[in-house]
């Protein structure tokens, strides 16, 4: 079963393996809380389980979420995410990092890119632009035709255009589980994790 967790991305750094430099994402995994289990045999008609990250003040937290937390015995806590398929695990326990993962395991990795606001083509999808020269006239950055004549007389759904970039789920795979530091919570992942420092990342083994 694939088995998950989160974690808070903290930066990258560099780690060396077998006289070799191997570029790592410090990944800072505090214990999850289990705040539910869900069953195809019960109500939801699912298996799930659905884990809590952060800590949140109660008085910022809705009555509903209060009494959802109340009802597993654990503190109100910022992030609430399901992964499907889990190992079910008792409701008010605590999900650590060495419980999932082992150095040398596979993970993916999904988080919330940067945004990068209203971007340009060439920004955005890796356009060309227009000539330096021989006529161009304040259009160097520009998209170009983005359509035909009279047929088909309208633009095609999927043209590559402006507009807004980043702040989207992105998933990274094949990434390799250097190292975990059990006593600070950290686990150094291979590569680069999408999102920016301080943003919430989610670990599965692949």
């Amino acid at each position: 079963m694939p088995e998950g967790i989160m974690g808070r991305k903290i930066g990258m750094t560099s780690v060396y393996r077998d006289g070799r430099q191997i570029p790592v994402t410090v990944i800072e995994v505090q214990p999850n809380p289990v705040v539910q289990v869900k069953s195809t045999d019960g109500p939801d008609g699912y298996d799930a389980v659905q884990l809590g990250f952060g800590t949140k003040k109660e008085k910022r937290t809705t009555q509903p979420l209060q009494g959802h937390f109340a009802k597993a015995g654990v503190d109100p806590t910022r992030v609430l995410r399901e992964f499907r398929g889990m190992t079910p695990r008792e409701v008010g326990t605590e999900l650590r990092v060495e419980d999932v993962f082992e150095e040398g395991d596979n993970v993916t990795v999904s988080g919330i890119s940067k945004g990068r606001g209203f971007a340009g083509v060439m920004k955005r999808h890796g356009f060309g632009g227009h000539k330096a020269s021989h006529g161009t006239h304040e259009s160097k950055r520009g998209p170009g035709s983005i359509g035909a004549h009279t047929w088909p007389g309208r633009v095609f759904p999927g043209k590559r255009m402006a507009g807004h970039m980043g702040a989207e789920k992105v998933t990274v795979k094949g990434l390799e589980v250097i190292e975990i530091i059990t006593e600070k919570n950290l686990v150094l992942v291979s590569g680069a994790v999408p999102g920016a420092r301080n943003s919430v990342v989610e670990l599965l083994k692949a």
